[in-house]
């Protein structure tokens, strides 16, 4: 083969390569037209399956996004006086919440002073999501006894913190229900580090199947998510292996609360990939000096990453926003920074700090569980933990709403699969209604805005109608719909036969 021949198709292979780089990249972001979008619910507020939006007096009105925080309920602490970072699942077939939480116990030298603490992961159920009870299981000693709802305190019984429900493909299971990661220290060298053990229930864990994935001091919640797009495991964790602020002085150190990411194929054999820092706080944050991140729990839903960021201002407040993403690693942050949960009231059992995880969904809610502190992160001896919880209709952090003389939500090209248009909006105030069109926006005969019947209430599950036609007719060909928003909030849109 001559020099010009191999130089030749060098360069095609490499050009090839990088095509198909592209590409996946571009698939995470902004997807190749028409988009085949299933019946898996599609976001509007972030631009993906959105291709404009517009006002109609442009001038002086704009269809914007409007984030919708979940409220914290009435009952709350629903737990007192104990908590820490927590989860909640609810069991698929008995419908039984189930919640694990860190808790942990001061260390105190001869003078009182507090030298650091122990930790473990209790468990708590509960039939209504609201009612809980704390077993007395009798599986470990804590505070001097076996009388409590201990679960799990790691692979040497010593310490086990920032515990992490891990949902994953049943192949990776190993025929456990649950999977749970957590972090561990103070145990000898090639032990310490961020851990996965398995359990059928959730409260009798098997110590053999407990593996190492990071030999990292991350010290909080290690949140690992399954990308079900690039096939691997992905975890939010602090780069501890080389910012450590702990050790001599920060110049030299650096700061290690940010939020990091790292890979691995399995949950069952050591992850050889490093963490990466890929969040750290910005000028909004520095102008309320919040200028750290102690953690980011993240969860992967209709192809989005959902991130429950914690922004930390040393050494007081915590509290809870919202972060998303298409691909992990690019996360956005809503520009005013509202807070998913914030702090209490002075005086309230949440006032100090609030740490938010991801949801349970309830009927059509989402609910999401959280641990408060009444009292600042720099003093454990001067705060009382708590449990409590928020909730909000399904999938409606963030719309798009349109102004009050009506705004246009266009999507991009879209092989409708068939079934219904079923769509998630509040309508109460105004009124919603919908247009086909073909890709070049040419409106398909009995689709237009006067062929549909109006949307004026809030539901999470509306079916759009049009008076002669029917979308169903429409499947396997490439359309656009053209959604008219007046006074109305639009969450998602789906195709299906009824809502999930």
């Amino acid at each position: 083969m001559s020099l010009r021949i191999l130089l030749r198709t060098t360069f095609t292979l490499v050009t090839i390569l990088l095509l198909s780089v592209r590409a996946d990249a571009q698939s995470r972001s902004l997807p190749a037209e028409p988009v085949a979008m299933g019946t898996e619910s599609q976001f509007v507020f972030d631009g993906f399956i959105v291709d404009n939006h517009f006002a109609l007096k442009y001038k002086q009105q704009a269809v914007e996004r409007e984030f919708h925080p979940p409220r914290k309920h009435a009952r709350n602490p629903l737990i007192a006086g104990e908590g820490g970072y927590v989860t909640v699942r609810r069991h698929p077939e008995t419908g039984l919440f189930q919640m694990w939480y860190q808790t942990h116990t001061p260390r105190l030298n001869a003078d009182g002073k507090h030298v650091g603490s122990n930790y473990a992961i209790a468990y708590a159920e509960s039939k209504d999501g609201l009612d809980w009870k704390r077993p007395q299981l009798g599986l470990f000693e804590w505070k001097g006894t076996k009388q409590n709802n201990i679960v799990w305190k790691g692979i040497t019984d010593q310490r086990a913190s920032g515990q992490c429900l891990i949902e994953a493909p049943e192949a990776d299971r190993r025929g456990y229900r649950y999977l749970m990661s957590y972090h561990t220290g103070g145990v000898k060298k090639g032990m310490n580090g961020i851990r996965v053990v398995g359990s059928q229930d959730g409260i009798h864990w098997d110590k053999s199947s407990d593996t190492l994935l990071a030999e990292l001091h991350s010290d909080t919640l290690n949140s690992i998510v399954y990308d079900p797009v690039e096939k691997q495991y992905v975890m939010y964790c602090r780069a501890k292996h080389i910012y450590r602020t702990f050790r001599g002085d920060i110049l030299d150190t650096g700061a290690s609360r940010r939020v990091a990411r790292m890979t691995g194929p399995s949950l069952w054999e050591k992850w050889t990939s490093q963490p990466q820092n890929m969040l750290i706080p910005d000028e909004l944050d520095s102008a309320k000096q919040f200028n750290f991140f102690y953690g980011m729990p993240v969860r992967y839903h209709a192809g989005i990453f959902w991130g429950s960021l914690w922004p930390f201002k040393m050494n007081t407040d915590v509290v809870t926003e919202l972060a998303f993403s298409r691909d992990g690693i690019q996360f956005e942050r809503l520009s005013a920074r509202p807070r998913l949960l914030d702090l209490g009231e002075e005086g309230a059992w949440d006032d100090g700090m609030v740490f938010g995880n991801n949801w349970v969904e309830v009927g059509d809610e989402w609910w999401f569980y959280y641990s408060g502190f009444d009292g600042p992160h720099g003093d454990p001896t001067a705060r009382q933990p708590g449990i409590g919880v928020a909730t909000i209709k399904k999938e409606r952090l963030i719309s798009l709403r349109g102004p009050r003389s009506g705004g246009v939500v266009i999507t991009r090209q879209i092989q409708w699969p068939g079934g219904k248009l079923l769509m998630n909006a509040d309508a109460s105030e105004g009124e919603i209604k919908v247009r086909v069109s073909d890709a070049r926006r040419r409106v398909l005969e009995g689709f237009d805005y006067d062929d549909c019947v109006p949307l004026d209430s809030d539901s999470v599950r509306h079916t759009v109608r049009w008076k002669e036609k029917s979308i169903e007719s429409l499947a396997g060909q490439t359309i656009r719909l053209e959604i008219f928003l007046q006074d109305a909030d639009l969450f998602t849109f789906r195709a299906g036969e009824t809502a999930p």
